[in-house]
């Protein structure tokens, strides 16, 4: 069952089966056309930030029995993984400088100022009221959606994981693990545990391990908005980020499917069914 509206895709399965709810806020690619023809960046520099194709690599959650939550706009228009106040006082006009935050200067607010590499999308600042129509438009349905989904996900099995989908560039990991010893290929994040249960993340890394993945916790990637925001195991409400290497299904460079594609979807479905399963299994979470 499928809603469609211009902020988000939602597929609910016909009936919700586990307390797992999927979202990939970065895999939009709806590229308005004002913003296209006010970039200063061609057609697939532009996309250098979209997690592309996330919403392919998790497409079976619902007919697995959990809501897939998608978003239409692309990172470059609005970063739904950002706070609706991180606006840049750089890019847009009538901000006023606020405290340190090292999103907003390096250019990643919830508008962003750049892509990846530090690339400026604009050639000069936009207004106000501008910003606040895409807030309007884009951030506060798709939260809304959100946050309705993880209400009666808690409601109905007493506990709501919230699995937040993301991609990370090959580069992002340099540095990343031993000397002489392999990379992570998935990085869990659960900012080092505020944002989630420990069984919680222990049950979505095996499923991860056990499709022959390497798999990382909160280095470099712990968790943003999302987690942040959704995540109160206290109170029944868990939230894990996931970033998936890009290299192992796509050529970074050209934003083009790798000949390994196909072969790497079917991996991760085989991931998504053994993170349903696990927790279809597990009963109430409370104890953990």
């Amino acid at each position: 069952m499928r809603t469609a509206t211009e902020a988000y895709d939602l597929i609910r399965p016909l009936r919700q089966r586990v307390p797992l709810v999927f979202s990939s806020p970065h895999s939009g690619r709806a590229y308005p056309a004002q913003l296209l023809a006010r970039t200063a960046l061609d057609g697939r520099m532009i996309r250098s930030s979209e997690d592309a194709w996330v919403d392919e690599l998790f497409a079976g959650a619902p007919r697995l029995g959990a809501p897939l939550l998608l978003a239409n706009a692309p990172r470059a228009y609005i970063d739904l993984n950002r706070a609706p106040d991180e606006l840049d006082p750089a890019l847009i006009e009538g901000v006023t400088r606020s405290p340190h935050n090292p999103r907003i200067s390096s250019g990643l607010g919830v508008i962003p100022r750049v892509v990846a590499q530090g690339r400026s999308i604009y050639r000069g600042k936009i207004a106000r009221a501008e910003a606040e129509d895409r807030l309007a438009r884009f951030w506060q349905p798709y939260h809304a959606a959100m946050a309705a989904l993880m209400a009666e996900t808690r409601a109905g099995f007493g506990e709501a994981v919230l699995i937040d989908c993301h991609s990370m560039p090959h580069e992002a990991l340099e540095g990343q693990s031993r000397p002489g010893a392999p990379r992570p290929e998935v990085v869990l994040g659960d900012r080092f545990g505020a944002a989630a249960g420990r069984g919680v993340v222990d049950r979505i890394e095996a499923a991860f391990t056990a499709a022959g993945l390497r798999v990382a916790r909160n280095a470099p990637f712990a968790g943003a908005y999302i987690t942040q925001a959704y995540g109160r195991p206290s109170r029944g409400h868990h939230a894990v980020q996931i970033e998936i290497d890009r290299a192992l299904y796509m050529d970074e460079a050209r934003i083009e499917k790798s000949a390994d594609f196909a072969a790497f979807a079917g991996v991760m479905a085989q991931v998504v069914a053994g993170i349903v399963a696990a927790f279809a299994a597990s009963g109430s979470l409370a104890a953990e």
